[in-house]
């Protein structure tokens, strides 16, 4: 009895150790952060751990008793791994992609291997899945990055790549480098990168400050004048980068350059025109100023500060519209010109700091970039105070005359009248203007042929019209008309001044009246001393007979004594 009692309790400690010993594998199952499963001779899942159910997406119940393949891209070839293990007892690093329930895709390597009973039988295969997802995809980084930049160094042939050690001896040599250096890779590789710089560069230390700051700083950059296979140079933008080893140990320089001569060669041109703009902006006399899409002033000239009292540095960055006493009129002049693209003799005012005022009339238009893009506005205004007062003297002069003066466009119509029109047409100047010149006279025909002859010749003098007051009242007068032109000798209209000629005209009438009268008389005078003559005449002959007849008669006497 003693016997089965101490067989009994080793039974029951046995049992105790193998429960304590499957709980303790349990746990460090689930404590693992790889999937973990177990695999029938079948191909059946048997158990698995947390990392497994999280990894699939499927429940521990769901799993177990399912092909292991099922959970895969490629079933086939999970199956093929674990028919691996039971026919080798092993595999290592088995590429295989597991699926998700939702989708996604985890890659890993399986390392697998049988599991045994106490007599030695395999009872199934014991597989653990390193997850190598980021790894594969660091790989994969890092074999395409590897492939671009071996095809930039084999393929570029507008950049040098150079690859040389921490003793400047050339280690490789792209075709970049070839073209424009003109030395082949078999020409140079091995020799000194000496040979590539200037001896003025080398001299004052140069070549060694730049790669010094690489070495110290990892990258280094500059401008440099570089030396050809056949002694011609060019100037080059050099990237100098440290290159080190996989401990991080420093083992030489990646040199990237690139010929800018041409692109110093049309900076200098750049830099020059620049100065040529700039010198013919700031010598001009009329302020200009440019302006950003919001308003805001981007540059001046110096005439613009002039005309402001305000610096350049004041100036820039403020609103346009400040500097005038018409704030809006100016914003809505500039937003004029990005809408419309320019605008003409655009009227506004400048407001000096110390309350002085300047008239001016600006033109402005957009201004673009090379690709078309409109980056702002260039305005230049024209100082008109001298003319626009100047134009008030000319509007009294105009005003102060008695004659009526009128101003005539090309096509016949009133462009300006003095108050003398107004008085002799009866209409008012707003009425007047825009209408047709020819409309108020007693004979439009005429007055139209008079303006064109003005337009064809130049000039008419004493051309006689009549007006016509709306009142029906006549005016006689004779117009005397030039044509105007613009500061371009460009013909703007006709400038024509009326002389009223009614009195003298009713002065002439009477004066030809009375020469009618007088010659009438002189006519009937005339007459009269012809009659006269013709009496005269007669009696001198009468006398002349009698004469005759006495003296036949004195000699009739004679013969008859």
């Amino acid at each position: 009895m003693e016997m089965k009692k101490d067989e009994v309790s080793q039974a029951n400690l046995m049992v105790d150790e193998q429960r304590q010993a499957s709980q303790y594998a349990r746990s460090l199952l689930e404590a693992s952060l790889d999937p973990l499963v177990t695999i029938s001779p079948e191909g059946k899942i048997t158990d698995v751990n947390e990392a497994t159910i999280k990894v699939t997406g499927i429940s521990r119940e769901k799993l177990i008793g399912t092909d292991f393949s099922n959970y895969f891209t490629e079933p086939e070839k999970a199956r093929e791994g674990y028919q691996q293990v039971f026919a080798k007892g092993s595999v290592t690093d088995y590429p295989l992609t597991i699926r998700h329930n939702n989708g996604r895709l985890t890659d890993v390597l399986y390392n697998a291997s049988v599991y045994r009973d106490v007599q030695g039988h395999v009872l199934g295969v014991f597989a653990a899945a390193r997850d190598v997802t980021e790894s594969k995809s660091v790989m994969r980084d890092f074999a395409e990055t590897k492939n671009f930049l071996d095809n930039i160094l084999q393929s570029s042939t507008k950049y040098s790549i150079i690859g040389k050690d921490l003793n400047h001896r050339i280690l490789s040599w792209n075709e970049g480098a070839k073209r424009n250096y003109g030395y082949t890779a078999e020409e140079i590789i091995g020799q000194d990168s000496v040979v590539l710089h200037t001896s003025e560069d080398v001299k004052a230390g140069a070549v060694e400050r730049l790669l010094a700051r690489a070495y110290e700083e990892g990258l280094a950059e500059g401008e440099f004048m570089r030396v050809r296979k056949n002694g011609s140079r060019f100037i080059a933008s050099v990237v100098v980068t440290r290159r080190n080893d996989a401990t991080g140990r420093p083992i030489g320089y990646l040199l990237m350059s690139n010929d800018i001569s041409e692109k110093k060669q049309a900076e200098e041109q750049l830099r020059q025109a620049s100065q040529y703009v700039r010198s013919l902006v700031e010598s001009s006399l009329d302020p200009l100023v440019t302006i950003s899409a919001d308003g805001k002033i981007t540059d001046v000239n110096e005439a613009t500060i002039a005309v402001t009292g305000v610096s350049r540095e004041q100036l820039i960055g403020t609103d346009f519209s400040n500097y005038f006493t018409e704030p809006g009129k100016a914003r809505e002049g500039y937003e004029q010109v990005f809408a419309k693209g320019f605008v003409t003799d655009y009227p506004l005012t400048i407001h000096h700091r110390d309350g002085r005022l300047t008239d001016v009339l600006y033109n402005a238009s957009v201004y673009k970039d090379e690709r078309g893009h409109v980056l702002g506005v260039f305005a230049a205004a024209r100082d008109v105070t001298a003319q626009k007062q100047a134009s008030q003297y000319a509007r009294s002069l105009i005003e102060s005359s008695l004659d009526p003066l009128v101003t005539i466009s090309a096509d016949g119509k009133i462009t300006d009248v003095n108050e003398a029109t107004i008085k002799v047409t009866g209409v008012p100047r707003e009425q007047l203007i825009g209408t047709d010149f020819s409309n108020y006279f007693t004979e439009p025909g005429k007055a139209r042929e008079g303006y064109r002859q003005v337009f064809a010749k130049g000039f008419v003098t004493d051309y006689p019209l009549t007006i016509r007051h709306n009142d029906g009242r006549l005016t006689d007068v004779l117009y005397n008309a030039s044509v105007y032109r613009d500061s371009r000798d460009n013909v703007l209209g006709v400038f024509a001044a009326a002389r009223d000629v009614t009195g003298r005209k009713k002065v002439e009438e009477e004066l030809a009246e009375q020469r009618r009268r007088e010659l009438d008389r002189l006519a009937e005078l005339e007459k009269f001393q012809k009659l006269t003559v013709g009496r005269e005449l007669k009696m001198v002959e009468l006398k002349k007979e009698i004469e005759e007849l006495k003296g036949e008669n004195q000699a009739l006497k004679g013969k008859q004594g």
